[in-house]
């Protein structure tokens, strides 16, 4: 073998650094930004709720497709997205996912019809499909030092859960001074602001040969969906209706070739033996119930401080402030200090069994109550939301096979806004149930019929947590990476030495893919 080719061979073999761009902190101002916009059209609408029912005509649940039309296609489109931007390359579809959000978002804000306006929210979650696995991706590409990572994802965490805060805020704000629709045309110059600039800076991602799983993504996706509308239109129309029926059919005809496309899939959207693991079966299911009690307590409540306690969108943006500021303190302490001493499955009892008594606490409330009845419960909420939802990740993470860490990551997004749009679906049926015929009236007992509907769905609100924590009680176990209580001292030396074997794998696998690269070239 020559000196040259000995020494092209060695110098493949080194693990190899990504080429980073000049302007890494616009790259990230970039994708922290996308996440924004993307966060805040969760909240901003919410508030803005009671104005979009009154403009375009809304019955009760028909109300909660504003909502639910975003969440089915984001969570169910999501992972396709992220393949998407493997094998066509993630700046291409940021900036195509962007452009869709933005040109959706126009749309919407201009909708003089209920119809018009959810097939915008529809395209909106199909743009943030595309363009936030892209961003997240990009994030970590950019940042390959650990240290440097961990603080670009502590501001991407900080972003999402002061996206939050700032879209209460926001929303109240546009839709109380300007019209409900700015809650939707605020994403235009946002969206155009981040085309541009990722247009310019944003880096291109290495493209990778591989199959889209669309049959896989259209089935759960169209599934999911039927199954949702087959639930509200059972609360308007009677379970024996017509139509209610052929949805649910068609949910179970979609959701089951769904299983069978996935198990012959060649590369499926999601890959089933991830559900083989008790604890990532277990967390998902109740990150699914979690989250459906939020979407409902957000949605329900919303409404209750406008329309019984007459606030406005202002005042009832920072209402929910304490929810979101223990929400980050809590998760911050969850994180750092509570999960390593009590274990993963432990805080998020604790945490859960929290917002169950949050929930079922406001399903006291009254017209006549005060804020303290509300105040009390939304604290609790965000502190137990805050303990559950780091180890709740943890457990649905760990264990998962390096080949699908991304695929195991890209679940727990989706069961996050599928587990909204199906939990506000059956919220909001038992909401008309208990409520009856005079909630769609006006006056005291349309008011007096509001309140008995939301009082019924925070109660089962409380008890889809109730009931999850009894499963990850009866299935959850200490993961076998976690270590034992009591063995603080052994952890740091333990988290070091598998460090450094992972390290050391992927830079081998590194390697030989240069090598294999470097021999394909020859």
């Amino acid at each position: 073998m020559s000196v040259r080719s000995s020494a092209s061979l060695r110098a493949a073999a080194q693990p190899r650094t990504p080429r980073l761009p000049a302007g890494r902190g616009l790259v990230l101002a970039i994708v922290l930004i996308s996440q924004l916009m993307v966060v805040l059209d969760a909240t901003i609408v919410n508030i803005a709720l009671p104005d979009i029912q009154s403009a375009l005509g809304f019955s009760p649940t028909g109300l909660t497709w504003v909502v639910t039309a975003y969440t089915l296609t984001f969570g169910g489109l999501l992972l396709l997205g992220a393949r998407a931007g493997d094998i066509l390359g993630r700046k291409r579809v940021f900036v195509i996912g962007v452009a869709i959000f933005t040109i959706a978002s126009l749309v919407g804000g201009m909708a003089n019809s209920a119809g018009l306006l959810l097939a915008a929210r529809a395209v909106q979650g199909l743009g943030g499909a595309l363009a936030a696995p892209s961003a997240l991706s990009t994030l970590m590409t950019l940042y390959p030092e650990a240290g440097e990572r961990t603080k670009a994802l502590g501001w991407y965490a900080a972003v999402s859960v002061g996206g939050s805060a700032i879209g209460l805020i926001a929303g109240g704000l546009l839709t109380q001074l300007a019209s409900w629709r700015w809650v939707l045309f605020v994403n235009v110059p946002i969206g155009l602001l981040l085309v541009a600039a990722a247009l310019r800076a944003m880096p291109e991602s290495e493209r990778h040969r591989g199959h889209f799983d669309l049959p896989g993504a259209v089935t759960s996706t169209l599934g999911m969906t039927s199954l949702v509308y087959g639930l509200v239109r059972a609360a308007d129309s009677g379970w024996g209706d017509a139509l209610t029926l052929l949805a649910l059919g068609a949910a179970v005809v979609l959701l089951a070739g769904f299983i069978v496309i996935e198990r012959r899939a060649e590369a499926p959207v999601v890959p089933l033996g991830l559900f083989a693991d008790r604890n990532r079966a277990s967390s998902l299911l109740g990150r699914l119930l979690l989250v459906a009690g939020i979407l409902g307590m957000f949605f329900f409540l919303t409404q209750f401080l406008q329309d019984i306690w007459g606030y406005s969108p202002t005042a009832t943006g920072v209402a929910f402030l304490p929810l979101t500021v223990m929400l980050f303190v809590m998760s911050q302490l969850s994180a750092r200090v509570v999960t390593r001493r009590l274990g993963a499955p432990t805080t998020v009892l604790i945490g859960l069994t929290f917002s169950a008594v949050a929930l079922f606490l406001l399903s006291r409330i009254t017209p006549d109550s005060g804020y303290l009845s509300v105040l009390v419960p939304l604290v609790m909420f965000g502190s137990g939301n805050g303990l559950a939802f780091v180890p709740l990740t943890s457990l649905a993470l760990d264990g998962a096979p390096q080949h699908q860490a991304g695929a195991a990551s890209g679940l727990v997004n989706a069961f996050h806004q599928v587990g909204g749009a199906l939990g506000l679906a059956v919220l909001a049926t038992v909401f008309t149930h208990a409520a009856g015929p005079a909630v769609g009236g006006a006056g005291p007992a349309a008011d007096a019929a509001f309140v008995t509907g939301v009082q019924h769905a925070f109660v089962w609100a409380s008890g889809f947590l109730v009931a999850t924590v009894l499963l990850l009680a009866i299935v959850a176990r200490r993961p076998a990476s976690e270590p034992a209580a009591g063995s603080a001292g052994r952890d740091k030396t333990v988290r070091a030495g598998n460090s450094k074997r992972h390290n050391e794998s992927r830079d081998d696998a590194d390697a030989e893919l240069a090598l294999a690269e470097a021999a394909e070239a020859g």
